[in-house]
Formats: structure tokens, sequence, C-alpha cells
């Protein structure tokens, strides 16, 4: 069973979509004002799942725990790619995900892991089935490793499966790609080409956690 939902960062969204286009406008941070390059760090508010711009000095302000009593959280820079990931077709039904990617994460006032994928109309959440999210827990480590609110694991199947574990920002671009290329039923090259781009980037970016290190 799926629900239909509004992008849940849609500010985070809108300056992804940006970055596809020539020319953006001078970004600043959200907290100070002063002007940021393109490449800067983010906040995740939790209470509206709101993703900040932010200089390196505010981003550092909350970085100790419990700083503004949790209504921010520093979104990490760790890319992981997992080469011991586990997961059969079976199990991917089960999500009934109908495209070839999705993201994982905890959202701590919902007390509970969801899912979502990108599509043309921005991010879908999957109703997880309890027992199917209990399953790759076990079988996948890396999924007891994740940030609360903060990092994903996003996984693909081409073929067979790839998982990264990633901050949520590359979530939400990978969401931005796909609703700024997507035309058709199938979403047509041009979407498929930068979707292509994107994971060749991740690939790049990640470290790879050999099979022992993801077992431990």
């Amino acid at each position: 069973m799926m629900t239909e939902a509004n992008p849940p960062l849609p500010e985070g969204l809108r300056r992804f979509v940006e970055r596809r286009q020539a020319a953006p406008p001078q970004e600043r941070c959200e907290l100070c004002g002063v002007p940021i390059a393109h490449e800067h760090s983010h906040l995740v508010e939790r209470e509206n799942r709101r993703l900040i711009c932010a200089c390196r000095p505010c981003y550092l302000v909350f970085m100790p725990k419990g700083a503004s009593q949790g209504r921010f959280r520093c979104v990490p820079d760790r890319y992981l790619h997992d080469d011991a990931f586990d997961m059969t077709p079976a199990q991917w039904d089960d999500l009934q995900i109908p495209v070839s990617m999705a993201f994982f994460f905890y959202n701590s006032d919902l007390a509970k892991s969801v899912a979502f994928y990108p599509g043309p109309a921005g991010a879908t959440e999957s109703l997880l089935p309890l027992d199917s999210w209990e399953t790759m827990r076990e079988t996948n480590p890396l999924f007891k490793s994740i940030e609360d609110d903060v990092e994903a694991l996003l996984v693909r199947r081409e073929g067979t499966f790839e998982c990264y574990l990633v901050p949520i920002d590359a979530c939400y671009e990978l969401v931005g790609l796909v609703r700024l290329h997507w035309k058709g039923f199938d979403g047509g090259e041009e979407a498929k080409t930068a979707i292509a781009e994107f994971f060749a980037r991740l690939r790049e970016r990640s470290r790879s956690i050999p099979v022992n290190e993801s077992a431990s």
C-alpha cells in the first residue's frame, strides 16, 4: 500500500532543482544571512522536516549533542557503499515500489523507519511492511548505523541491488533531478541520463565498506 506525499523537504528540493539551471541566484545562510557557496552544509529542522542551508560557523553551533534541544540536526557528509548489501527481488516486491530506487531513514518524531521513492510528483512514501523492514535490518547491519533524521540508505535495483549510506540531502537531490527531468510514463531518456549520472557521482564519492566491516 502506498500513499502520495509532497516532498518532505520542499525548500531543499527547490534548491537542488535550481542547481541544474544556469546562473542560479546567490544562496545565503538561512540562519545568519551570509552568502554561501552552492556546496554548503545543511541542517534538518525536525518539526517540519525542512532542510536549512547553513554557513559552516552556524552548522558547527548545532553539532554538539542536545544543541537547540534537538530542534535542528546537522546533516553529516559521509558517503558509504555497502558491498555486502543483501536483498532479494521478493523483498523488493514486498515494498510495492514501482521504480528502481528508494531511500530509507528513521524519523525520530514518528518513532519509525520510513521509505520513499522519487517520482514525477516528488517523493512518494511506501508503507513499509514491518516484517520486511526487520528482515532487511537483520541481514544488513549498515541499516543499524544510520543517524536518525539526517542519513538514509539509498537502494537502487539495476539487475542486482546496490546500497549507499548517504546524507538525507543527497536523497532529495535525486528527488529534484527526477522531478525536473521526468517525461511520459517511463521518465524518458533525459531522466534516465540524469539518474545514471547521479549514481556515477555517488559511486565515485562513496567509500566502499568491505564485507567483514559491514558485518561487524
